[in-house]
C-alpha cells in the first residue's frame, strides 16, 4: 500500500508539473472538457462503449479546437485527438451547408380551424371517408386539397373509414334513443318471506319509468297481461317505440315478443352475462335499490306497489338526470338564480314521501 501511495504521488507531482506552462484559459477548457465527459460516463453507467450525442460532441469540439494538437495529446480524454478535431471540422461543415442552402418558403400549414373541423366531421360521421370530408369541405366553401384531408386524418391518428364505419353498440343505443324502451325484472322479499318480482320499462331519450307490475308468481299470463297493457298506454299517449331492449331471462315468454311485434315495437335481446348491454335499466334497478327497496321494510304485496307507485312518481317527476342535464322528465332544468337578494333569502320547502325515505324539495311561495 505505501509504494502504491508513493507511486500515486510522484506521477500526480509530474502532473502538476505539466500544468505550469498552460494557461489559464487552456486550463479552464480542460476541465470544462473533463466535467463534461464525466457527466457522459454517468448517465452510460454500465454500457462498455462511451457514447456521445451530437450536442456532446458540439460541446466537445467548440471547448477543445482553440488548444494545441500537444496539449490535447495530453489531455485524459475518452477519444482520440483525431476525433475531436473532426467532430470540429463536420460542425463547421454542417454550419456552411445550413448557411448556404436556399430558404424555400414551402408549403403552408393548413390553418387549424380547418383542421378542428375536419376531425369533426371524421368523429361525427365514422362512414366518411377522406374523399367525402373533402368534398363536404367543398360544399362549404374551404378550398383544400384531397391528400391535405388524408395527411390530417394520418396525423391525427385516424383509421380508414372501413375501420372505423361499422356501428358499435354504443352507437345504437344514441342514434336510436328516441325509440327504445328497456325492461327488466326486480325481485325482493317481503317480511311475511315472500318473494315478489316486479317488471319495470324505462324510456331511453326521457328516463322515464313505468313500474308495470309485481307477482310473486311470474306466469306466462301475467306477463303477457302485463305486455298488452303496455302496449296500450303506449298507444294512447302515441308513444313512438321502435325497440324494447331485455336480457334472456326464461320469465319472458315468446307471447310476450310476439305481443310487443304486433305493435311494431321489436325486441332486441342482450349478450349472455352482459348487463352493460341494458345499462340504462340495470341502472334504474341499481337506484331503486339503493334509495328505495334498502331504505323499507316491505310488509306485503300491496305495501310494495304503493312504495313504487310513490317512487316512480318521484323518479320521473323531481329526481334530476345527469343524461337530462339535471332536469326531471317532464320538465326542463330551471333558470338559475343570478339576483344576489335572492339567493340571501332562499326559503326552501320539503315534501316527505313514504314516511321521510324520499325527500323532494321546492321554494316555499
Amino acid at each position: 500500500m505505501l509504494l502504491r501511495f508513493a507511486y500515486l504521488a510522484v506521477t500526480n507531482a509530474f502532473a502538476a508539473l505539466r500544468l505550469l506552462p498552460m494557461s489559464d484559459r487552456d486550463k479552464d477548457a480542460e476541465i470544462l472538457a473533463l466535467r463534461h465527459q464525466i457527466t457522459v460516463l454517468e448517465r452510460q453507467l454500465g454500457d462498455r462503449r462511451v457514447r456521445f450525442t451530437q450536442s456532446d460532441r458540439a460541446l466537445l469540439a467548440v471547448l477543445l479546437h482553440p488548444l494545441p494538437r500537444g496539449v490535447l495529446r495530453r489531455l485524459r480524454l475518452t477519444v482520440r485527438p483525431d476525433t475531436v478535431l473532426r467532430w470540429h471540422r463536420d460542425l463547421v461543415r454542417s454550419r456552411h451547408a445550413s448557411a448556404s442552402r436556399p430558404k424555400r418558403p414551402g408549403r403552408p400549414r393548413t390553418v387549424r380551424s380547418i383542421r378542428v373541423l375536419v376531425l369533426r366531421l371524421a368523429r361525427e360521421n365514422p362512414p366518411w371517408g377522406y374523399c367525402r370530408i373533402h368534398g363536404e369541405l367543398a360544399v362549404l366553401g374551404i378550398r383544400v386539397a384531397a391528400s391535405t384531408v388524408w395527411e390530417i386524418l394520418e396525423n391525427a391518428g385516424v383509421d380508414p373509414a372501413p375501420e372505423r364505419g361499422t356501428t358499435t353498440w354504443a352507437d345504437f343505443l344514441r342514434s336510436q334513443g328516441e325509440a327504445l324502451l328497456a325492461c327488466d325484472f326486480i325481485e325482493t322479499v317481503t317480511l311475511n318471506g315472500q318473494r315478489q318480482y316486479v317488471l319495470a320499462v324505462i324510456e331511453h331519450a326521457t328516463r322515464r319509468i313505468r313500474v308495470l307490475g309485481a307477482t310473486p308468481h311470474p306466469t306466462a299470463a301475467w306477463v303477457a297481461r302485463v305486455a298488452r297493457n303496455l302496449v296500450t298506454d303506449l298507444e294512447e299517449e302515441g308513444a313512438r317505440a321502435a325497440f324494447l331492449i331485455r336480457d334472456r331471462d326464461g320469465k319472458f315468454p315468446a307471447l310476450f315478443d310476439e305481443i310487443l311485434a304486433d305493435a311494431g315495437i321489436r325486441t332486441v335481446l342482450t349478450a349472455v352475462r352482459t348487463p352493460r348491454m341494458n345499462a340504462v335499466m340495470e341502472r334504474w334497478v341499481s337506484t331503486c335499490r339503493r334509495e328505495l327497496l334498502d331504505r323499507t321494510l316491505i310488509w306485503n304485496q300491496q305495501h310494495l306497489l304503493h312504495a313504487l307507485h310513490q317512487f316512480e312518481q318521484h323518479y320521473n317527476g323531481r329526481r334530476p338526470h345527469r343524461t337530462l342535464h339535471q332536469a326531471a322528465p317532464p320538465r326542463a332544468a330551471p333558470e338559475p338564480i343570478t339576483d344576489p337578494d335572492e339567493l340571501k333569502q332562499l326559503r326552501i320547502r320539503r315534501h316527505d314521501r313514504l314516511g321521510g325515505t324520499i325527500h323532494e324539495y321546492q321554494h316555499a311561495a
